[in-house]
């Protein structure tokens, strides 16, 4: 949808016409999945797909929020009114409302109400982080229209509050971060502890990344995302009778070995290894990434998506079937699942010239093996959000 629609929809919404045009990036992460919340490391990007919004001012109090994408009314409420939407098709707002809480409850001057228009491009339940898209998109529309004085990474935590808090997912600050953070042809080295980061320029030469889409909807709020959160924060307490440390993030291999008679338990195991591994391979892939090695990074990235399938067991049918068909395909430096897991996207590192040849391949493979089509996207890496 271009500029000139967005705003002539806004216009058909409301009866009035728009005033300004932002947009805001989805995300995909290279590699250190499930690590964020565990304080470890993560390597994301912000991407050409995301969510857009047009915005006009209201002489009243009251918020008017309408989506171009869902089946449904304008969602209105007050600047003041601070609890989360509970009817089903209304639930989308919260991604927005919470940002306008936390704002307003940090002292922010918030005096009037406002009409926002949205549309995203990024493919629902594609696990591209549509909600950080949001939150983030929502929190650059408030501080430039409002003239807020707030920090950028400040504006990143306020986003993974509202996921947490208001929303009700116990998600990690990587998807916040990549998004409100994002810079264009380059990829983030965050470390989830301490925040430190670090941008590295995604030099991929004749490479490039295809996402590649199951078309599963699926909504991590419901599905055992919340678990995984859960038991490695159990598997945290059992080694902290002996290991002084915060997170599974502050451990390495070594160390793990040591001390796994701590967890004595099948699963425990299996998340804590997923969880103390895919940081020292995220730590290792931007070494390699450094020195110029591809094929090293695309061999860790193949072990994240073996560690996601059998260690965290987030991946399942269609998200192997993805990654296992790209691996087959020539020029491919690797493959692996991204996001939460149980459907969403994986993404694929292929030369330039193969690229159309792996669609079409793992495109059959899919249909074969699961009965519908996957979908493909080309991604380019781009800056964070922003007033177009």
């Amino acid at each position: 949808m271009n500029q000139q629609t967005l705003f002539d929809k806004y216009q058909d919404t409301f009866g009035v016409e728009g005033q300004d045009l932002f947009f805001s990036p989805g995300r995909i992460n290279v590699i250190g999945e499930h690590t964020d919340y565990n304080g470890g490391h993560v390597f994301p990007c912000a991407i050409s797909l995301g969510t857009y919004a047009v915005y006009g001012a209201r002489d009243d109090d009251r918020v008017q929020l309408f989506s171009g994408n869902m089946e449904g009314d304008v969602v209105s409420f007050t600047i003041t009114d601070e609890q989360p939407e509970e009817a089903d098709d209304r639930k989308w707002a919260n991604y927005f409302k919470g940002m306008l809480v936390y704002l307003r409850q940090r002292g922010f001057k918030i005096d009037h109400g406002f009409n926002l228009y949205v549309y995203g491009n990024l493919p629902y339940g594609a696990g591209l982080s549509s909600s950080a898209s949001i939150e983030m998109l929502m929190g650059q529309v408030l501080k430039d229209e409002f003239s807020l004085e707030i920090d950028q990474i400040d504006l990143v935590k306020l986003g993974q509050k509202t996921e947490n808090d208001f929303v009700g997912l116990n998600s990690g600050i990587m998807d916040q971060f990549a998004v409100g953070m994002g810079k264009k042809d380059n990829a983030i080295f965050l470390d989830c502890n301490t925040l430190e980061y670090k941008y590295m320029p995604l030099e991929l030469g004749d490479y490039e990344i295809v996402i590649m889409s199951t078309n599963k909807k699926h909504s991590l709020a419901a599905s055992a995302y919340n678990d995984r959160v859960a038991e490695c924060g159990e598997a945290l307490k059992r080694l902290q009778t002996k290991l002084d440390i915060n997170s599974l993030g502050e451990i390495d291999e070594d160390t793990f070995d040591e001390y796994s008679y701590l967890l004595n338990d099948e699963t425990l195991l299996k998340r804590t290894r997923h969880a103390v591994f895919e940081n020292q391979r995220t730590i290792q892939a931007t070494k390699a990434m450094t020195a110029g090695d591809l094929e090293k990074l695309g061999r860790l990235i193949n072990a994240s998506h073996v560690s996601l399938h059998f260690d965290y067991e987030v991946s399942g049918t269609e998200l192997d079937t993805l990654a296992e068909a790209a691996w087959q395909q020539p020029g491919v430096l690797g493959a692996r699942m991204i996001g939460g897991g149980f459907a969403g996207s994986a993404i694929a590192i292929v030369k330039k010239d193969q690229a159309e040849n792996l669609k079409e391949k793992v495109g059959e493979i899919y249909r074969q093996k699961v009965g519908y089509d996957a979908s493909f996207y080309d991604a380019e890496i781009v800056d964070g959000p922003h007033k177009l």
